[in-house]
């Protein structure tokens, strides 16, 4: 049975493959300070802008940056890519058949050759993943009746925990450069267009971000009370805080007509 650190190695893991296409958005995207949210940021791009497609890219450590909007998410990313690579590279070299020829198999980069570095991000993680936890490590019975050795030898404990580590920091790291880690920050001049009370946004990885009005249950705001008693744009609704919020600054800022 894997290692509980394993387990906790292999949702990390995951974390990042989830949210990888977004790190790869705020690399074009201009750095926000709070508002709005990173996620939303990209829905509301001008439709002239279209779309930033994240298919089929080159790893990050394989293309060129002439001019990154966002030079911490692209730091980020190139860290996190790097230290996967090296992290796989270990993984290979202590537990992979030396005479394995097999799809599944980490192949090592040359002076020439990027090997399975550019397959990018993803197959490195499912590669660790699968290390980790010790996946493909019984010896397996082909069609033909043949019983051929396991592919792979168990991971030794250090460098199980070794792996684990990496995780968590890769992990963490791309969380807080996307600002998706759990906080909850005050968003600054943008009070509440419904009775002016400050607009808190809520943020965390395994849940999308909210906004709440401190003025709770007095706001008359038309969305639901948060279980703390506060007005909260969930997801969905913030589209239309962004828009009121836009509206209202135009009113402000609209000069004022003489009577």
């Amino acid at each position: 049975m894997p290692h509980p650190a394993a387990h906790r190695a292999a949702a990390h893991l995951a974390t990042i493959r989830q949210h990888w296409a977004e790190l790869l958005l705020a690399i074009e995207t201009p750095p926000a300070d709070v508002w709005p949210p990173r996620q939303l940021a990209h829905m509301l791009r001008p439709d002239d802008e279209g779309p930033l497609d994240v298919l089929d890219r080159a790893p990050l450590v394989l293309r060129q940056h002439p001019a990154p909007l966002n030079v911490e998410a692209l730091d980020a990313g190139l860290d996190i890519e790097h230290d996967l690579f090296e992290l796989a590279d270990r993984l290979a070299a202590a537990v992979q058949r030396a005479d394995l020829d097999d799809p599944r198999r980490w192949n090592f980069r040359s002076a020439t050759d990027p090997g399975s570095r550019a397959h990018g991000l993803h197959w490195a993680a499912a590669y660790v993943e699968g290390r980790l936890l010790d996946e493909d490590t019984d010896d397996e019975l082909l069609d033909d009746g043949r019983l051929v050795a396991a592919p792979f030898f168990p991971v030794p404990e250090r460098l199980l925990r070794e792996g684990a580590r990496v995780a968590h920091q890769c992990a963490g790291r791309l969380l807080r450069v996307l600002q998706l880690d759990q906080r909850a920050t005050p968003i600054p001049g943008r009070p509440c267009p419904w009775c002016g009370g400050e607009l808190t946004l809520h943020t965390g990885p395994d849940e999308g971000p909210s906004v709440t009005c401190a003025w709770g249950p007095q706001c008359p705001a038309p969305v639901p009370l948060a279980p703390a008693g506060r007005r909260m744009w969930e997801w969905h609704a913030l589209p239309a805080l962004v828009a009121a919020l836009d509206d209202a600054e135009q009113r402000e800022e609209a000069p004022a007509v003489a009577a």
